[in-house]
């Protein structure tokens, strides 16, 4: 059973956990959840997917559940109208504040020639620094990010923490391989540390803004807690770091 953020006679948005497909692919029929029929047969009717998430990223995942409205949600994700916000926990600590204006590769096989432009502004939310030698220095540093993508490319924002040498941690593709051990061995965390908070989107019908949120699961509470972290995600916490 998929968490439901939100829902009405025209979309639903859901919490994605981590490792869960929004479509049926080859890999979905050995292992794994598949969202589109999940979520058809929890509810007990079609729906319509409107914009992608990774397998590996968890957070609000927005479906419509008529064709004329996913028509209309599409279109707002197309033109850029739709504000997206993500929570990443990068290696090191980035600036409190920064864009990242770099093209990226539009597709897994990484082809230079294919790259397109994308723009993620971030900040920074917290940060910690722990006293164990995952690498070559004496301590580790580790930041948690706001993420917020103005382009919606394929894997953007991994690619491009990696572009300023923070990657976000449980990152296999674009991700450093210490760093991810690590915390699997010490937080049994096997997942990427990348999740679709906040999404701020118009209501195809009566025009409202819908502001809709999932909050960070029991796996982000407790690497929170064990970082010291009280309240990360407030403005005061925001300031503070």
């Amino acid at each position: 059973m998929f968490e439901i953020l939100y829902q009405d006679d025209q979309l639903v948005a859901i919490h994605k956990p981590p490792g869960a497909l929004v479509h049926r692919t080859a890999a979905s029929r050995r292992d794994g959840s598949v969202v589109l029929q999940g979520l058809r047969d929890q509810l007990g009717q079609w729906v319509w997917p409107v914009h992608r998430l990774d397998r590996a990223t968890s957070g609000v995942l927005l479906l419509a559940l008529d064709p004329e409205s996913a028509s209309a949600l599409a279109r707002q994700f197309k033109e850029r109208r739709v504000e997206k916000r993500y929570l990443a926990l990068v290696r090191g600590w980035p600036e409190s504040i920064g864009t990242i204006d770099h093209p990226v590769h539009s597709s897994e096989q990484k082809d230079p020639a294919r790259k397109k432009p994308a723009v993620t502004q971030y900040r920074r939310l917290a940060r910690v620094e722990l006293p164990v030698a995952v690498d070559r220095y004496p301590t580790s540093r580790y930041a948690l990010m706001e993420a917020h993508p103005l382009t919606g490319r394929y894997q953007q924002i991994r690619q491009h923490f990696k572009k300023i040498s923070h990657p976000i941690i449980g990152d296999t593709t674009w991700g450093n391989g210490k760093h991810n051990r690590f915390f699997r061995d010490h937080f049994q965390l096997r997942r990427l540390l990348l999740h679709a908070w906040r999404l701020h989107v118009t209501h195809p019908v009566s025009g409202e803004t819908l502001e809709l949120e999932a909050p960070p699961d029991e796996q982000w509470q407790a690497l929170f807690h064990s970082f010291g972290w009280e309240s990360p995600l407030t403005s005061s916490s925001t300031s503070a770091a």
